[in-house]
């Protein structure tokens, strides 16, 4: 299944990307979408503790399963100013 994977603020940095397009096996999860996308941008793991993940604009959590056509934001912590 494809899903859309939108990243934000300083994880648009370090991807140099806002979005990309996954490919994942039917039944994978966020925790399986953060594997496959720390394998292809190895700085983002310095950020797993902290990401905060959506899935069509729902928060969620590493065990929430993804569908096809799944919009995924995967966003640092919120800061406030």
């Amino acid at each position: 299944m494809k899903v859309r994977v939108l990243y934000f603020s300083v994880l648009k940095d370090l991807t140099g990307t806002e979005e990309s397009e996954i490919v994942l096996t039917e039944g994978a999860t966020v925790g399986d979408l953060l594997t496959d996308v720390f394998q292809k941008w190895p700085a983002l793991q310095a950020w797993d503790a902290s990401l905060l993940v959506a899935v069509d604009q729902t928060y969620a959590k590493r065990n929430t399963p993804l569908h096809e056509g799944a919009e995924v934001a995967i966003m640092p912590p919120v800061q406030g100013g």
